[in-house]
């Protein structure tokens, strides 16, 4: 799918997901003759940035196949320079169109958060980096006054999208020329439908919950300068 838009990206990603929802998938892009195909090189047309959550496998949510997802995950959909350096590659040297976030109901990230906030007692190891990276979410999201765990998950997925604009030069240009897109999503486990909680860029016309339209358009930032 060379030269797709970042609007028919969304398109691809939303009819792929109403396919696995009502189990009409069609598996597309598994076979022989794919594996084939895709050995001279990879022209993906979504870049998904998600929670690493085993319950979220990112091809069979949106019914996808060999090469047509860049999947980067990590608990909680934590941002770091490598991760970023990843977007980057996808967005800027394989010119991706479209950059999905996808967290989660029951997230373990948010959860752990919200515990190590409320308890005063951050997890040990490399758990706490992952807490310190989700508490900004959480405490933004307190300020406005959420209460329930979907809230603050739906939270933590525009914050992610907020911060990969004001970190990345690269992708918040590619955004602001209209090359590319960022979508915010969370996924219902039960019902394996995901709903848009944010927007950069264009994807055609489609409607936001209140807070998330607030934040769409918003004006990029720097450069990321942070190291992991």
């Amino acid at each position: 799918m060379a030269n797709m838009t970042p609007k028919r990206a969304w398109q691809v990603l939303v009819e792929g997901n109403k396919r696995f929802v009502a189990g009409e998938a069609k598996h597309p892009s598994q076979g022989i003759e794919d594996r084939n195909r895709l050995v001279g090189g990879q022209n993906p047309h979504v870049v998904l940035f998600g929670c690493g959550d085993s319950r979220l496998a990112a091809e069979i949510i949106f019914d996808q196949g060999l090469g047509d997802m860049f999947v980067v995950r990590t608990a909680g959909h934590v941002l770091d320079s490598a991760v970023l350096g990843s977007l980057e590659y996808a967005a800027e040297v394989l010119e991706v169109p479209l950059i999905a976030i996808l967290g989660h109901d029951s997230c373990g990230a948010v959860k752990a958060t919200l515990e190590a906030l409320d308890d005063l007692q951050i997890p040990g190891g490399y758990i706490r980096d992952v807490v310190e990276r989700v508490t900004p979410s959480i405490l933004a999201g307190r300020s406005e006054g959420l209460t329930r765990v979907d809230e603050f998950e739906a939270r933590h997925v525009v914050e992610t999208g907020q911060l990969i604009m004001q970190r990345s030069r690269i992708i918040a240009d590619r955004v602001l020329d209209g090359k590319l897109a960022i979508v915010g999503l969370t996924y219902r486990l039960s019902e394996g439908a995901v709903q848009l909680q944010g927007v950069y860029g264009d994807i055609g016309s489609t409607t936001l919950p209140p807070r998330a339209a607030a934040t769409e358009a918003l004006p990029a930032g720097q450069s990321d300068a942070e190291s992991a």
